[in-house]
């Protein structure tokens, strides 16, 4: 990685922030122009390409604000090419291109292994659960959850200092609030990665998208107890989907709060007793996902100097509906370059007409 200017990085933040930028986006953007200062400049016209003729970047005054906002809090950005980065985070498909972080950063590069479960956790399994992060981080592994009460807030008090907390909400925003005290302990002991913006309260859609962190960081996922349709059962999808190992601590079938994890498990998710039969299931994991999205990525990728043909972008988004397709179909069906399809998708999507879904898929926008 070549050294990253401050110029560069401000514009790197300032492109992430502006309107119907995702992280495929972003990519995309930046691999299509060389960099973000290139990529912010070309989002007018490619939103006008895309139908939409009053497309501004985000304001470079609110990206000032909110370095501003990020040095008041201690807190520093991390950059998806940074040797920093959490390789097992960066191989997952939407990995947040810019992070902002307190701690050690150097955690997320060891073994680590998340565990989630219920909010409104019965007091076994809270002690349970901080029985196994004491054990697990005893035997070498960091702790990663997302710093919700019940059963993470247990999690990282047996883990510290060998914890992450990934939260929902800017760096700089305790939540729950309860929880300030050990956000902040975790912040100075281990490590806290937030990926909205500082100043940031969270929201529902916020939650799924820490889930999508907390699952990328580590080799596997182990569910405490969890109630069915729960957001830690989305961490466990998402784990699974990224390749990762699913475990689930057994519960009785009269305790509602055992439900989740017992569906887990008759699903194919590894039943685990104890933090040694974690650790021996992780040990074996090589650092390569079971299932690589980096395959998927390569689909998006395309030689920066290659013709546009705009006949050929009219015709791609004349494929599209609002069911999900994904990508090499677009493809397929056009018989246009790969370049081709991802500019127009990208012009659609800038212009707030694409919506992305996992598995590189995509779709007109319902709305």
């Amino acid at each position: 990685m070549k050294e990253l200017t401050q110029e560069e990085a401000f514009a790197r933040i300032r492109l992430l922030r502006s309107a119907n930028i995702g992280p495929v986006t972003y990519r995309q953007l930046i691999a299509r122009f060389g960099s973000a200062q290139k990529g912010l400049e070309a989002l007018p016209d490619l939103a006008a390409r895309g139908s939409r003729r009053d497309y501004r970047p985000a304001p470079a005054n609110k990206i000032a604000s909110e370095v501003e906002a990020a040095r008041a809090a201690k807190a520093r950005y991390l950059f998806h090419d940074s040797p920093e980065y959490p390789a097992l985070l960066g191989a997952i498909e939407s990995a947040p291109p810019i992070l902002t972080i307190r701690g050690d950063a150097s955690l997320a590069m060891k073994p680590c292994v998340a565990m989630v479960g219920a909010r409104n956790a019965s007091a076994a399994a809270v002690k349970l659960a901080r029985d196994f992060a004491s054990g697990l981080s005893k035997a070498g592994y960091v702790v990663v959850s997302g710093l919700a009460r019940g059963i993470d807030g247990a999690c990282h008090e047996g883990s510290l200092p060998a914890t992450i907390g990934v939260i929902a909400s800017g760096i700089d925003i305790a939540y729950p609030p309860q929880h300030a005290k050990l956000q902040e302990q975790i912040a100075a002991e281990g490590l806290l990665i937030a990926e909205q913006p500082p100043g940031t309260e969270p929201r529902g859609r916020h939650f799924p998208s820490r889930n999508r962190i907390i699952a990328g960081l580590a080799s596997g996922t182990l569910v405490v107890e969890a109630a069915p349709k729960s957001g830690s059962l989305i961490t466990a999808r998402l784990a699974g989907e990224a390749g990762r190992e699913v475990m689930a601590i057994p519960g009785s079938p009269l305790e509602a709060r055992s439900q989740g994890c017992n569906q887990l498990i008759r699903d194919g998710a590894v039943l685990v007793q104890s933090p040694e039969d974690v650790a021996e299931l992780l040990s074996g994991f090589d650092g390569v996902p079971r299932s690589s999205f980096q395959e998927t990525a390569t689909d998006y990728a395309w030689e920066p100097d290659e013709d546009y043909d705009e006949a050929a972008g009219t015709a791609i988004a004349d494929l599209l509906t609002t069911a999900p397709v994904s990508v090499d179909e677009i493809i397929r069906q056009s018989g246009a370059a790969a370049g081709t399809v991802q500019m127009a998708l990208l012009e659609l999507e800038i212009a707030g007409r694409l919506e992305r879904h996992a598995g590189g898929r995509v779709s007109l926008n319902a709305a």
